[in-house]
């Protein structure tokens, strides 16, 4: 009979290191809790606690740490400071061993954890899962850790559902929710709702007045910035221009919700998307305090839409930066400074191409703005001479002109056919997949549905950009109409928000007069 003798290992399976038999483990305990509630704290502290006196109880163990992460979710690892760390000491070889409740406690993303148990037994270092009583580095490890692990992930996609779900009834309901750390304006009320901070309200003011003044958000960003005003955020004084635009676009600021302008689209990566028209969108009128009145901010509205359809010939720091056009050229009149250093010093507008070299002289007059205001006085007395009939012709114009019922009827056919020929589309390569056929006739097929769909999608975004400009429309209309409305009879001095809201531009003529355009369409010459 042979006789066996069992030599025992001296080297470690997964690294190669000589073992030391009378050499401790270092052993570390990993604890975290996914909120800042007050009932998660004393789990949190009696974690961190067990986990020391439980280490530390073995004599063959060595205590490192107990690595924590409070307040954090585990759907990814990008952002556990505590865990991160953890892995880092553990990598470099200051840990044999780590300790944890459980697989959801290390990282509800299978990915996460299968990456990082496998970085960790590749440099020997092993994974102990109170709960489900797996050991890493056992042969059955890391069968039981995918399974538990996806277990883990489906909780956390089913938490992430049940949260959604209950946001999209919170806007369902009307209930408005702001994020009060980095919103300038606003502070959450006794109630619930947002309640006006009125030092932080004349900064929104300002901004909305400075707009219509004929500033750019650059110049208003760099005042701000120079005034030393902090930002939203409250952190910095620098302010951006796409700061001050977003401000100047949130309707929130005149008392109404847009909610679920964004959604999240994958809930371990959190990354999200803007909506256009993927999920349900819920609009809220007077749903909180107004800090511009709805009047005030149509008109930002509409400038915002004159300047962009000016492109980059805007420029200037005065509401009639370009709104006076040459009546020869169709260029626009600028302010030029004469005698800028003695006390014969003027503001004069003429065309900006009448003397640049290689352009045709135009023959229109300089004019000064005390030209532009007393011809604007004159010509908006004239059209209120009949001013209820006025307001007549522009409620009646806004109703015909801006009505978008016929476009909305071709717009759900368009719709419809888009879905249908969607349909037909996928059949037709189902069955391309699943019945053999001449290639050439499914191509044919296909190009042809493909040609179908491509016209049916020119033909929404046509009617969704007239549908968009007619209510565009209705809104600048709309802002007139206020303004009308609240005048009694005529004005004796120049008004810089009527005239914004009322002029769309002032044509120069040869003989100095001035054609001017409201914005409801009717023309006046002065």
């Amino acid at each position: 009979m042979p006789k066996i003798t069992v030599i025992p290992a001296t080297r470690d399976i997964h690294t190669g290191a000589v073992k030391d038999t009378l050499k401790k483990k270092r052993v570390a305990g990993y604890a975290r809790v996914s909120t800042n509630h007050e009932e998660q704290v004393t789990s949190y502290e009696a974690q961190v606690y067990y986990y020391t006196k439980y280490i530390k109880g073995r004599p063959d163990w060595e205590f490192v740490d107990v690595y924590t992460d409070e307040g954090i979710s585990a759907t990814n690892t990008k952002h556990r400071d505590g865990f991160n760390k953890m892995i880092r000491d553990a990598l470099d070889g200051k840990i044999d061993l780590i300790i944890t409740k459980s697989v959801s406690r290390f990282a509800r993303n299978t990915v996460d954890s299968l990456t990082t148990v496998r970085k960790l037994k590749e440099k020997g270092v092993e994974v102990y899962f109170e709960k489900e009583n797996i050991y890493t580095l056992d042969s059955k490890g890391e069968l039981l850790i995918t399974i538990m692990s996806s277990l883990a992930q489906e909780e956390s996609r089913s938490i992430s559902e049940n949260i959604t779900w209950g946001k999209r009834k919170y806007f369902a309901d009307g209930k408005v929710y702001l994020p009060y750390g980095r919103f300038l304006g606003y502070r959450k009320g006794a109630d619930g709702l947002p309640e006006i901070v009125e030092e932080e309200a004349e900064i929104i003011r300002f901004i909305y007045r400075s707009y219509l003044e004929g500033k750019t958000t650059y110049t208003i960003a760099q005042e701000l910035t120079d005034k030393g005003i902090p930002t939203p955020s409250k952190k910095l004084v620098k302010w951006a221009a796409t700061t001050i635009e977003s401000i100047l676009k949130n309707e929130k600021y005149k008392g109404s919700a847009l909610l679920q302008k964004e959604f999240t689209v994958d809930f371990l990566t959190k990354r999200t998307k803007k909506n256009e028209g993927e999920i349900p969108q819920y609009y809220i009128e007077n749903s909180h305090p107004a800090i511009i009145s709805p009047s005030e901010f149509e008109m930002v509205q509409a400038e915002i839409r004159r300047r962009k359809g000016l492109g980059k010939t805007y420029s200037g720091n005065t509401v009639f930066a370009s709104k006076i056009i040459c009546g020869d050229c169709g260029r626009y009149y600028g302010p030029k400074v004469w005698h800028s250093t003695d006390k014969y010093r003027k503001v004069i507008y003429r065309c900006n191409a009448k003397y640049k070299e290689g352009e045709p002289k135009c023959k229109t007059p300089t004019i000064t703005e005390e030209d532009i205001k007393s011809a604007f006085i004159r010509a908006f007395n004239t059209l209120m001479e009949n001013k209820e009939q006025l307001l007549d012709d522009c409620r009646y114009i806004q109703s015909t002109l801006c009505d978008t019922t016929l476009i909305d009827a071709q717009l759900k056919i368009a719709i419809e056919e888009m879905e249908v020929v969607k349909e037909l589309l996928l059949k037709c390569i189902s069955e391309n997949s699943r019945v053999e056929q001449e290639q050439e006739e499914f191509w044919e097929k296909y190009n042809t549905l493909e040609q179908r769909y491509e016209k049916a999608k020119s033909a929404v975004e046509s009617l969704q950009n007239e549908k968009q400009a007619r209510l565009h429309k209705a809104e600048t209309i709309g802002a007139f109409i206020f303004e009308l409305h609240e005048r009694d009879g005529v004005i004796n001095a120049f008004d810089e928000r009527l005239w914004i809201s009322a002029v769309k531009d002032v044509i120069i003529m040869h003989s100095g007069r001035m054609l001017f355009t409201f914005k409801n369409g009717m023309r006046l010459e002065v």
